[in-house]
Protein backbone atom coordinates (compact mmCIF):
# COMPACT_ATOMS: atom_id res chain seq x y z
CA UNK A 1 0.00 0.00 0.00
CA UNK A 2 1.29 3.38 -0.90
CA UNK A 3 0.98 5.78 2.00
CA UNK A 4 0.27 9.33 1.22
CA UNK A 5 2.15 11.22 4.27
CA UNK A 6 1.68 14.81 2.47
CA UNK A 7 -2.32 14.54 3.79
CA UNK A 8 -2.69 17.23 6.43
CA UNK A 9 -4.82 15.43 9.18
CA UNK A 10 -6.72 17.70 11.41
CA UNK A 11 -6.05 17.31 14.76
CA UNK A 12 -7.73 19.78 16.65
CA UNK A 13 -10.38 18.38 19.02
CA UNK A 14 -8.60 14.90 19.19
CA UNK A 15 -7.17 15.64 22.65
CA UNK A 16 -3.69 16.02 21.16
CA UNK A 17 -1.37 18.11 23.15
CA UNK A 18 -0.04 19.64 20.25
CA UNK A 19 -3.05 20.81 18.76
CA UNK A 20 -5.13 21.02 21.89
CA UNK A 21 -3.04 21.93 24.57
CA UNK A 22 -2.37 25.32 24.03
CA UNK A 23 -2.93 26.49 27.90
CA UNK A 24 -0.72 23.74 29.43
CA UNK A 25 2.00 24.47 27.15
CA UNK A 26 1.97 28.30 27.74
CA UNK A 27 1.66 27.11 31.92
CA UNK A 28 4.94 25.17 31.20
CA UNK A 29 6.67 27.89 30.18
CA UNK A 30 7.33 26.92 26.30
CA UNK A 31 5.72 29.65 24.87
CA UNK A 32 3.77 33.24 25.33
CA UNK A 33 1.81 32.74 21.78
CA UNK A 34 -0.62 29.48 21.16
CA UNK A 35 -3.19 30.21 18.89
CA UNK A 36 -5.14 28.84 15.92
CA UNK A 37 -2.35 29.65 13.37
CA UNK A 38 0.08 28.48 15.46
CA UNK A 39 2.32 25.73 14.10
CA UNK A 40 3.67 23.05 17.04
CA UNK A 41 6.49 21.47 15.56
CA UNK A 42 7.77 20.81 19.72
CA UNK A 43 7.33 17.53 20.74
CA UNK A 44 7.90 13.99 19.63
CA UNK A 45 4.88 12.52 17.64
CA UNK A 46 3.88 12.71 14.36
CA UNK A 47 1.37 14.12 12.66
CA UNK A 48 1.20 11.26 9.78
CA UNK A 49 -1.35 8.76 10.02
CA UNK A 50 -0.15 5.27 11.08
CA UNK A 51 -0.43 1.93 9.38
CA UNK A 52 -3.43 0.56 7.38
CA UNK A 53 -2.95 -3.00 9.51
CA UNK A 54 -3.27 -0.72 13.17
CA UNK A 55 -6.16 1.11 11.86
CA UNK A 56 -7.39 -2.16 11.16
CA UNK A 57 -6.60 -3.91 13.94
CA UNK A 58 -7.92 -1.40 16.77
CA UNK A 59 -11.33 -1.53 14.79
CA UNK A 60 -11.56 -4.78 15.42
CA UNK A 61 -10.65 -4.47 18.69
CA UNK A 62 -13.57 -1.73 19.52
CA UNK A 63 -15.87 -4.15 17.58
CA UNK A 64 -16.02 -6.65 20.00
CA UNK A 65 -17.27 -3.44 22.38
CA UNK A 66 -15.88 -4.95 25.48
CA UNK A 67 -12.97 -3.46 27.17
CA UNK A 68 -11.57 -5.58 30.35
CA UNK A 69 -8.75 -5.93 32.15
CA UNK A 70 -6.35 -7.61 29.42
CA UNK A 71 -3.00 -10.28 29.28
CA UNK A 72 -0.36 -10.53 27.58
CA UNK A 73 -0.85 -13.44 25.10
CA UNK A 74 2.25 -15.44 24.11
CA UNK A 75 1.87 -13.70 20.60
CA UNK A 76 2.96 -10.25 22.22
CA UNK A 77 6.30 -11.60 23.53
CA UNK A 78 7.19 -13.62 19.99
CA UNK A 79 6.43 -10.44 18.27
CA UNK A 80 8.44 -8.25 19.60
CA UNK A 81 11.52 -10.83 19.73
CA UNK A 82 11.11 -11.37 16.13
CA UNK A 83 10.86 -7.64 15.16
CA UNK A 84 14.37 -7.39 16.94
CA UNK A 85 15.64 -10.25 15.56
CA UNK A 86 14.81 -9.64 12.06
CA UNK A 87 15.43 -5.46 12.16
CA UNK A 88 18.37 -5.60 13.90
CA UNK A 89 19.51 -9.47 14.25
CA UNK A 90 19.43 -8.87 18.45
CA UNK A 91 18.01 -11.65 20.10
CA UNK A 92 16.84 -12.22 23.95
CA UNK A 93 14.63 -14.19 26.11
CA UNK A 94 10.31 -14.07 26.36
CA UNK A 95 11.38 -14.08 30.08
CA UNK A 96 13.61 -10.66 29.47
CA UNK A 97 10.89 -8.87 28.71
CA UNK A 98 8.92 -6.08 30.98
CA UNK A 99 6.30 -4.39 30.05
CA UNK A 100 5.84 -0.87 31.24
CA UNK A 101 3.10 2.45 30.20
CA UNK A 102 5.71 4.68 29.12
CA UNK A 103 9.32 5.27 28.61
CA UNK A 104 9.54 8.24 31.27
CA UNK A 105 8.01 6.13 33.67
CA UNK A 106 10.43 3.16 33.20
CA UNK A 107 12.93 5.66 33.58
CA UNK A 108 12.61 6.67 36.36
CA UNK A 109 11.48 3.32 37.98
CA UNK A 110 15.35 2.27 36.92
CA UNK A 111 16.49 5.28 38.69
CA UNK A 112 14.46 4.39 42.01
CA UNK A 113 15.22 0.64 41.70
CA UNK A 114 18.60 0.33 40.73
CA UNK A 115 20.30 3.18 42.56
CA UNK A 116 20.66 5.19 46.23
CA UNK A 117 19.93 8.20 46.96
CA UNK A 118 23.08 10.59 46.83
CA UNK A 119 24.40 8.22 44.35
CA UNK A 120 25.07 9.11 40.97
CA UNK A 121 24.33 8.96 37.63
CA UNK A 122 26.04 9.53 34.26
CA UNK A 123 23.78 11.48 31.60
CA UNK A 124 25.38 13.25 28.01
CA UNK A 125 24.31 16.98 27.56
CA UNK A 126 22.51 18.05 25.50
CA UNK A 127 19.70 15.20 25.97
CA UNK A 128 15.89 14.58 26.37
CA UNK A 129 15.11 16.62 29.56
CA UNK A 130 13.29 13.99 31.55
CA UNK A 131 16.91 11.99 31.78
CA UNK A 132 17.44 15.01 34.18
CA UNK A 133 15.06 15.18 36.32
CA UNK A 134 14.72 11.15 36.63
CA UNK A 135 17.91 12.01 38.64
CA UNK A 136 17.13 15.29 40.53
CA UNK A 137 13.99 14.66 41.48
CA UNK A 138 14.89 11.09 42.87
CA UNK A 139 17.73 12.72 44.97
CA UNK A 140 20.22 11.50 42.95
CA UNK A 141 23.70 13.02 41.75
CA UNK A 142 23.79 13.85 38.09
CA UNK A 143 26.87 13.96 36.52
CA UNK A 144 27.59 15.44 33.21
CA UNK A 145 29.34 13.72 30.72
CA UNK A 146 28.82 16.82 27.42
CA UNK A 147 29.20 15.59 24.36
CA UNK A 148 32.19 16.94 21.78
CA UNK A 149 30.80 19.00 19.44
CA UNK A 150 33.17 19.90 16.18
CA UNK A 151 32.65 23.10 13.79
CA UNK A 152 30.68 21.13 11.69
CA UNK A 153 28.27 20.38 14.11
CA UNK A 154 28.91 16.65 14.60
CA UNK A 155 29.09 15.10 17.94
CA UNK A 156 30.97 12.77 19.57
CA UNK A 157 31.88 11.01 23.30
CA UNK A 158 34.40 12.62 25.43
CA UNK A 159 35.90 8.79 26.55
CA UNK A 160 38.51 10.65 29.08
CA UNK A 161 35.72 12.39 30.68
CA UNK A 162 33.35 9.63 30.95
CA UNK A 163 36.26 7.28 32.18
CA UNK A 164 36.95 9.79 35.06
CA UNK A 165 33.62 9.89 36.06
CA UNK A 166 32.47 6.05 35.86
CA UNK A 167 35.73 5.52 38.21
CA UNK A 168 33.81 7.80 40.85
CA UNK A 169 32.63 5.41 43.46
CA UNK A 170 29.56 7.16 43.99
CA UNK A 171 28.72 6.48 40.30
CA UNK A 172 26.46 3.63 39.88
CA UNK A 173 24.15 4.22 36.55
CA UNK A 174 25.36 5.61 32.80
CA UNK A 175 21.51 6.43 30.85
CA UNK A 176 22.43 6.28 27.15
CA UNK A 177 20.15 7.56 24.58
CA UNK A 178 20.86 5.80 21.09
CA UNK A 179 19.63 7.10 18.62
CA UNK A 180 20.52 10.08 20.68
CA UNK A 181 17.57 12.92 21.52
CA UNK A 182 18.73 15.77 19.98
CA UNK A 183 21.80 15.30 18.23
CA UNK A 184 20.61 12.69 16.14
CA UNK A 185 24.29 10.35 16.55
CA UNK A 186 23.47 7.02 15.79
CA UNK A 187 26.67 5.44 18.34
CA UNK A 188 28.45 2.91 16.01
CA UNK A 189 29.73 -0.14 17.27
CA UNK A 190 33.28 0.72 18.93
CA UNK A 191 31.84 3.23 20.46
CA UNK A 192 29.32 1.72 22.45
CA UNK A 193 31.43 -1.24 23.37
CA UNK A 194 34.28 1.05 24.57
CA UNK A 195 31.06 2.71 26.91
CA UNK A 196 30.28 -0.69 27.96
CA UNK A 197 33.52 -1.70 28.72
CA UNK A 198 34.05 1.32 30.88
CA UNK A 199 31.12 1.01 32.87
CA UNK A 200 31.69 -2.75 33.15
CA UNK A 201 34.92 -2.07 34.56
CA UNK A 202 33.84 0.11 37.22
CA UNK A 203 30.52 -1.67 37.85
CA UNK A 204 28.10 0.88 36.38
CA UNK A 205 24.72 -0.11 35.35
CA UNK A 206 23.78 0.59 31.97
CA UNK A 207 20.35 1.92 30.70
CA UNK A 208 19.66 2.21 27.08
CA UNK A 209 16.98 4.64 25.78
CA UNK A 210 16.81 3.51 22.62
CA UNK A 211 13.45 4.32 21.17
CA UNK A 212 14.06 5.80 18.14
CA UNK A 213 16.09 3.24 17.23
CA UNK A 214 13.60 2.23 14.22
CA UNK A 215 13.86 5.70 12.54
CA UNK A 216 17.33 6.04 10.58
CA UNK A 217 18.63 7.84 7.98
CA UNK A 218 19.25 5.28 4.78
CA UNK A 219 23.00 4.19 4.61
CA UNK A 220 22.82 3.72 8.39
CA UNK A 221 22.72 0.82 10.89
CA UNK A 222 21.23 1.10 14.65
CA UNK A 223 23.07 -1.09 16.74
CA UNK A 224 21.53 -2.23 20.29
CA UNK A 225 24.24 -1.65 23.11
CA UNK A 226 23.32 -5.17 24.52
CA UNK A 227 24.44 -6.70 21.25
CA UNK A 228 27.00 -4.69 20.69
CA UNK A 229 28.44 -5.18 23.79
CA UNK A 230 26.86 -9.08 24.30
CA UNK A 231 29.33 -10.22 26.55
CA UNK A 232 28.08 -7.06 29.43
CA UNK A 233 24.08 -7.72 28.59
CA UNK A 234 23.65 -8.42 31.94
CA UNK A 235 24.56 -5.16 33.25
CA UNK A 236 22.11 -3.46 30.71
CA UNK A 237 18.74 -2.56 30.81
CA UNK A 238 17.08 -1.31 27.54
CA UNK A 239 14.61 0.45 26.64
CA UNK A 240 12.13 0.32 23.27
CA UNK A 241 8.56 0.93 22.01
CA UNK A 242 6.78 1.08 19.17
CA UNK A 243 5.43 4.61 20.16
CA UNK A 244 7.91 6.64 18.47
CA UNK A 245 8.40 4.24 15.45
CA UNK A 246 4.89 3.84 14.42
CA UNK A 247 2.87 7.28 16.19
CA UNK A 248 1.36 5.75 18.93
CA UNK A 249 2.40 7.64 22.04
CA UNK A 250 -1.13 7.73 23.30
CA UNK A 251 -0.92 3.97 23.72
CA UNK A 252 1.43 3.59 26.13
CA UNK A 253 3.62 0.64 25.17
CA UNK A 254 7.33 0.20 26.22
CA UNK A 255 8.96 -2.89 26.43
CA UNK A 256 11.97 -3.09 28.97
CA UNK A 257 14.71 -5.46 27.84
CA UNK A 258 16.53 -7.06 31.72
CA UNK A 259 18.35 -9.90 30.71
CA UNK A 260 19.42 -10.27 34.65
CA UNK A 261 16.98 -11.99 36.74
CA UNK A 262 17.84 -10.48 39.75
CA UNK A 263 17.63 -6.52 37.44
CA UNK A 264 14.67 -8.00 36.59
CA UNK A 265 13.29 -8.22 40.41
CA UNK A 266 14.35 -5.56 41.80
CA UNK A 267 13.07 -3.32 38.49
CA UNK A 268 9.30 -4.91 38.68
CA UNK A 269 9.28 -4.82 42.36
CA UNK A 270 9.11 -1.15 42.28
CA UNK A 271 7.27 -0.32 39.26
CA UNK A 272 4.34 -3.06 39.97
CA UNK A 273 2.37 -4.79 37.44
CA UNK A 274 0.62 -2.61 35.04
CA UNK A 275 -1.92 -4.39 32.58
CA UNK A 276 -2.35 -3.49 29.01
CA UNK A 277 -4.43 -1.72 27.29
CA UNK A 278 -6.65 -4.39 24.85
CA UNK A 279 -5.77 -1.71 22.14
CA UNK A 280 -1.90 -1.74 23.43
CA UNK A 281 -1.68 -5.66 22.62
CA UNK A 282 -3.55 -5.11 19.31
CA UNK A 283 -1.53 -2.43 17.84
CA UNK A 284 1.83 -3.89 18.71
CA UNK A 285 0.58 -6.79 17.10
CA UNK A 286 -0.30 -5.15 14.22
CA UNK A 287 3.10 -3.07 13.53
CA UNK A 288 5.56 -5.86 14.85
CA UNK A 289 3.49 -8.16 11.83
CA UNK A 290 2.44 -6.28 8.84
CA UNK A 291 3.96 -2.42 10.01
CA UNK A 292 7.59 -2.72 7.86
CA UNK A 293 6.41 -1.48 4.82
CA UNK A 294 4.51 1.35 5.90
CA UNK A 295 7.99 2.00 7.92
CA UNK A 296 10.11 1.85 4.89
CA UNK A 297 8.08 4.76 3.53
CA UNK A 298 8.23 6.88 6.29
CA UNK A 299 11.55 6.70 6.82
CA UNK A 300 12.00 7.58 3.22
CA UNK A 301 9.53 11.08 3.56
CA UNK A 302 11.40 11.70 6.59
CA UNK A 303 14.87 11.80 4.65
CA UNK A 304 13.07 13.41 1.89
CA UNK A 305 11.92 16.94 4.46
CA UNK A 306 15.41 16.46 6.70
CA UNK A 307 16.73 16.77 2.67
CA UNK A 308 14.75 19.81 1.82
CA UNK A 309 15.05 21.46 5.05
CA UNK A 310 18.57 21.44 5.11
CA UNK A 311 18.83 22.82 1.59
CA UNK A 312 16.13 25.36 2.42
CA UNK A 313 18.55 26.96 5.62
CA UNK A 314 21.56 26.76 3.56
CA UNK A 315 19.66 29.13 0.61
CA UNK A 316 17.43 31.16 3.27
CA UNK A 317 19.15 30.83 6.46
CA UNK A 318 22.90 30.32 5.63
CA UNK A 319 23.64 31.23 9.40
CA UNK A 320 21.87 28.23 11.02
CA UNK A 321 24.53 25.58 11.70
CA UNK A 322 22.69 22.06 10.92
CA UNK A 323 23.46 18.60 9.54
CA UNK A 324 21.13 16.10 8.57
CA UNK A 325 20.72 13.43 11.91
CA UNK A 326 22.00 10.00 11.55
CA UNK A 327 18.82 8.71 13.37
CA UNK A 328 15.83 9.78 14.93
CA UNK A 329 13.14 12.84 13.75
CA UNK A 330 14.53 15.70 15.04
CA UNK A 331 16.89 17.90 13.70
CA UNK A 332 19.07 20.28 15.95
CA UNK A 333 19.56 23.97 15.03
CA UNK A 334 22.31 26.26 16.18
CA UNK A 335 21.48 29.75 15.61
CA UNK A 336 24.54 31.25 17.24
CA UNK A 337 25.72 32.71 13.89
CA UNK A 338 23.06 34.94 14.32
CA UNK A 339 24.63 36.59 17.91
CA UNK A 340 21.11 37.27 18.95
CA UNK A 341 20.64 35.87 22.64
CA UNK A 342 18.36 32.57 22.83
CA UNK A 343 15.33 35.07 23.88
CA UNK A 344 15.59 36.86 21.06
CA UNK A 345 15.84 33.87 18.99
CA UNK A 346 12.78 32.94 20.84
CA UNK A 347 10.47 35.44 20.25
CA UNK A 348 11.62 35.91 16.67
CA UNK A 349 10.27 31.97 16.42
CA UNK A 350 8.04 31.48 18.96
CA UNK A 351 5.78 34.87 18.95
CA UNK A 352 6.29 36.64 15.67
CA UNK A 353 6.97 33.31 13.18
CA UNK A 354 4.01 31.41 15.53
CA UNK A 355 5.93 28.35 15.27
CA UNK A 356 6.38 26.28 18.09
CA UNK A 357 9.65 24.25 18.82
CA UNK A 358 11.83 23.51 21.69
CA UNK A 359 14.51 25.94 23.00
CA UNK A 360 17.94 23.93 23.34
CA UNK A 361 18.20 25.39 26.74
CA UNK A 362 15.85 22.84 27.77
CA UNK A 363 18.37 20.05 27.13
CA UNK A 364 20.88 21.25 29.22
CA UNK A 365 23.56 24.86 28.94
CA UNK A 366 24.97 22.69 26.20
CA UNK A 367 21.90 23.43 23.80
CA UNK A 368 21.25 27.72 24.93
CA UNK A 369 21.90 28.58 21.26
CA UNK A 370 19.97 25.58 19.75
CA UNK A 371 16.47 25.14 18.79
CA UNK A 372 14.95 21.53 18.13
CA UNK A 373 12.50 21.06 15.58
CA UNK A 374 9.97 18.06 15.24
CA UNK A 375 9.91 17.04 11.39
CA UNK A 376 7.14 13.77 11.28
CA UNK A 377 4.53 15.85 9.85
CA UNK A 378 3.24 16.41 6.19
CA UNK A 379 5.94 18.21 4.50
CA UNK A 380 3.71 21.37 3.24
CA UNK A 381 3.53 22.24 7.21
CA UNK A 382 7.16 22.01 7.68
CA UNK A 383 7.00 24.41 4.48
CA UNK A 384 5.46 26.44 5.60
CA UNK A 385 7.09 27.01 9.47
CA UNK A 386 11.04 27.12 8.05
CA UNK A 387 9.49 29.64 5.80
CA UNK A 388 7.80 31.79 8.87
CA UNK A 389 11.21 31.42 10.62
CA UNK A 390 13.23 32.39 7.57
CA UNK A 391 10.85 35.83 7.32
CA UNK A 392 11.51 36.49 10.68
CA UNK A 393 15.49 36.84 10.22
CA UNK A 394 15.73 38.71 6.69
CA UNK A 395 16.45 41.58 8.49
CA UNK A 396 20.04 39.79 9.73
CA UNK A 397 21.34 38.47 6.32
Amino acid sequence: MKYNFDEIVNRRGTYSIKWDGGELIKKMGLTDRYDEETIPLFTADMDLPVPQPLIDALHKTVDHRIFGYTVFPDEYFEAVQHWFKKRHDWEFQKEEIVYSPGTVHALNVAVRSLTQPGEAVIIQRPVYPPFTSSIEANHRTLLNNPLIVDDRGYYSIDFEDFEAKAKDEKTKMFILCNPHNPTGRVFNKDELKKLADICAENNVLIVADEIHGDIIRRNQTFIPIAKAAAEHADKIITFTAINKTFNVAGLHCTNVIIPNPELRKTFFGVMGMHLPSPFTVSALLAVYHEGEDWLEQLKEYIDGTMEWAVNFLAEKMPKVKVRIPEGTYVMWMDFSGYGLSPDEVHDRIYNKANVLLEDGKMFGDEGLHFQRICIPSPRPMIKEAFERIAREFEDLK
